[in-house]
């Protein structure tokens, strides 16, 4: 069995803005860099044999946080990393229905092969993005078997988890609040992944911790 802890990136100010990062890579802010202060405190006194990050800042920025009191170096990985969003990264959410009629709706709609429009860099679909994420995941709760660690990630990863975890299909509505810092606890074993606890922002101020999307996920 391994025991893994699902975390999310702390605040960073597109969060507080509600601007969609993706794969644009924006750092922690003041109240982010707090959280992942509070996160590292709350987890010290538990034994973490790994710590794993998707390579973007943020995740970066919270796993060392959490890697200085363990002890511990981070190793990071870009195939943890958000979902892309193509055209819509860099935009504020409140924006995409007006500016992306078509493919918001899409998306909104929880088309598991809704494409979105050329950006920066290559869009994703959920069902892409979901094999990628869960590929990388069991990866590391099969390598690190009978032990404890951390993943450091992004909002929609761990909701992929949870999906994992739950069996739900791709195109159901989300049914879980994903917070900044929050701890999420997942086992895996015999193949399968399981959840323990879900959204613990015990060791955070609960009316400053910024849920993930959820105006477009919900």
């Amino acid at each position: 069995m391994t025991e893994i802890l699902l975390i999310r990136h702390g605040e960073t100010a597109w969060n507080a803005v509600k601007r969609l990062q993706g794969h644009l890579d924006i750092p922690l802010n003041a109240e982010g860099r707090r959280q992942a202060k509070a996160l590292a405190a709350a987890l010290q006194n538990e034994k973490l044999d790994a710590i794993i990050a998707s390579d973007l800042q943020r995740a970066v920025q919270t796993a060392g946080e959490i890697a200085r009191l363990q002890g511990l170096s981070t190793r990071t990985d870009p195939g943890l990393r958000e979902r892309c969003f193509g055209g819509f990264e860099g935009e504020l959410y409140s924006e995409l229905p007006h500016k992306y009629p078509q493919e918001h709706a899409a998306w909104r709609a929880h088309d598991p092969d809704a494409e979105f429009p050329p950006g920066e860099n290559a869009g994703e679909t959920i069902r892409r993005f979901h094999q990628r994420v869960m590929e990388h995941i069991l990866h590391y709760a099969r390598q690190f078997d009978g032990k404890k660690i951390a993943i450091v990630a992004h909002g929609g990863v761990l909701e992929c988890a949870y999906r994992a975890a739950k069996q739900l299909p791709l195109d159901a509505p989300r049914e879980v609040t994903i917070y900044n810092a929050s701890i999420n606890r997942f086992v895996y074993q015999d193949g399968q992944i399981s959840l323990l606890q879900w959204g613990d922002i015990a060791h955070l101020d609960a009316a400053d911790a910024l849920d993930e999307i959820n105006q477009t996920q919900a």
